[in-house]
């Protein structure tokens, strides 16, 4: 079975891969997360989960990796919050979080989040195999009151996360309703990328 690199930082992400026993590799991908000009959202964020991916499987193929498995998979994700085609990435600061989740307060909006797999393989100049999906989730959020926002922000939970919120901590709390994939608003879309994966010869349930 090929060996899995995550092309991603994200605890969250390797700890949803870990609860389907998926064993893999984290590599950072340092990549310009600017959103171009008139991009979609849809676009935004398979742009990004590809440049990370391809970022990853770069470095494997230059760099002297003694243990490195001729079959290799390099798993890019990302994600944004998106409110009237407005892009909500990561919070800066404290400022940046508020203005965002009083943007969100009492609105519908949606979390798209899109996943590459790349495939190395020795042929077509060692070229890789290129396997993606998009999975976007609307998600409805409760009135806020600036107390409520400032009081989270001040737990931390808000920083590192697209939209300045947690879904999997207090900010649980603020969601009214969630259609779609609960995975994906965390940042990995298990059922999008296990699918990826099956593709690519990765085996997810053990063989008896």
């Amino acid at each position: 079975m090929p060996k899995l690199y995550l092309a991603s930082a994200s605890p969250r992400r390797h700890q949803l891969l870990q609860q389907l026993s998926i064993s893999c590799e984290v590599l950072h991908a340092d990549i310009d997360e600017t959103p171009r000009p008139k991009e979609l959202p849809e676009d935004y964020v398979q742009r990004l989960a590809m440049e990370k991916a391809k970022a990853v499987y770069a470095t494997l193929r230059i760099a002297p990796y003694v243990e490195k498995p001729v079959a290799f998979l390099v798993l890019g994700a990302d994600t944004a919050v998106v409110l009237e085609q407005q892009i909500f990435g990561k919070p800066e600061h404290a400022e940046d979080a508020h203005n965002m989740l009083r943007q969100l307060s009492g609105c519908r909006h949606q979390v798209m989040s899109a996943v590459t797999l790349l495939e190395s393989r020795e042929q077509a100049q060692n070229l890789p195999l290129i396997h993606q999906a998009l999975n976007v989730t609307t998600v409805q959020f409760r009135q806020l009151s600036n107390t409520e926002i400032d009081d989270y922000i001040a737990t931390g939970e808000s920083f590192g996360k697209a939209g300045a919120y947690a879904v999997q901590g207090f900010a649980a709390t603020f969601i009214q309703s969630l259609h779609g994939s609960y995975s994906g608003v965390m940042g990995l879309p298990l059922f999008e990328t296990a699918n990826l994966l099956q593709k690519a010869g990765f085996n997810l349930l053990p063989s008896k």
